[in-house]
């Protein structure tokens, strides 16, 4: 397999960046996209070609079983169990779907998904994702640097802070009908963190179209940061001058702070984040500053406090 080799993305073997049966028989691969939806159709036209991007880290580093990470998970819209949001979140739909990037912008424009993804060119990406509970898997995305996508609608000199919002619907949404957090979820990140080349608007992972639990048809990717900030099903981009209030920053300041960087030696108030439990794995993990991405990301953070801007 063909790895484009950067100097700024760490390189793992070629056999761990897709698993053989998920990418053996690509003929299957846009089938299953193509009967996906909207979102799949659109995605086919750009995954024949799409980049291999080799970007997960250390060689001891295997791919979670696929069953695990689509099974195993938070999206408290569905419920506040690991298994709720399998059980539940058929009852999302997914298409038409469309994103609407406003703010501080010269294009502002509400898009359909398949216009979003029609302009880009997808990539294979293999990435570790931390839950700040203190959980860990490493999970095969499909989808496009989101720097690529903002910069289409010309961010302006104001633009400081990318906000993000997930899709609000009590009707399809049985999580959102108790209070748990202020709804519609939303995250956000520095223009800087947001324009990073490792930053991933996910559309698929273990080759096929996202499912509706792990956040379909779009969502994003940072890997060094804890994965609540990692938010799912977007339907609104808004980049502002301010630093945006976000949903679990807003519930619980002192437990979640709005960078969310992964780091073992801040714990959060009520556990230790030095180890970690990989899913499908017996012995618990060191916890890597940065979840093993510090060579390409600490140097966004020079001369912060990172136990203060937690």
């Amino acid at each position: 397999m063909l790895i484009r080799d950067s100097k700024s993305l760490p390189i793992v073997p070629s056999g761990e960046i897709t698993s053989r049966d998920a990418y053996l028989e690509r003929r299957a691969f846009l089938r299953a996209l193509g009967g996906a939806g909207a979102a799949g159709a659109a995605l086919a036209l750009g995954v024949a070609g799409c980049r291999q991007e080799a970007t997960a880290g250390v060689p001891e580093d295997t791919i979670t079983d696929r069953d695990d990470a689509t099974r195993y998970n938070n999206f408290y819209e569905f419920g506040l169990g690991k298994e709720d949001p399998s059980r539940y979140a058929h009852q999302m739909r997914t298409s038409p779907w469309s994103v609407q990037i406003e703010g501080e912008v010269a294009r502002p424009a509400t898009v359909a998904i398949e216009d979003l993804l029609s302009h880009h060119q997808p990539e294979e990406r293999v990435y570790r994702l931390r839950c700040v509970e203190a959980w860990s898997m490493v999970i095969p995305w499909l989808g496009i640097p989101l720097g690529d996508v903002l910069a289409r609608f010309e961010p302006t000199s104001r633009a400081k802070f990318v906000e993000f919002e997930t899709l609000y619907a009590p009707e399809q949404m049985p999580g959102t009908r108790r209070a748990v957090l202020d709804w519609p979820y939303r995250e956000g990140l520095r223009i800087d963190e947001a324009m990073h080349p490792l930053t991933l608007l996910a559309v698929g992972m273990y080759g096929d179209p996202l499912p509706n639990q792990n956040g379909a048809p779009l969502r994003l990717v940072v890997p060094w940061k804890y994965g609540f900030k990692s938010i799912k099903s977007i339907v609104r981009i808004r980049l502002r001058e301010d630093q945006p209030e976000t949903a679990w920053n807003q519930a619980q300041p002192r437990e979640y702070g709005f960078y969310a960087n992964v780091n073992p030696e801040v714990d959060h108030p009520r556990w230790s984040q030095r180890r970690e439990r990989r899913i499908g794995e017996f012995r618990r993990r060191e916890t890597l500053p940065f979840n093993g991405y510090a060579e390409q990301v600490a140097s966004l953070y020079t001369g912060m406090d990172l136990a203060k801007h937690f």
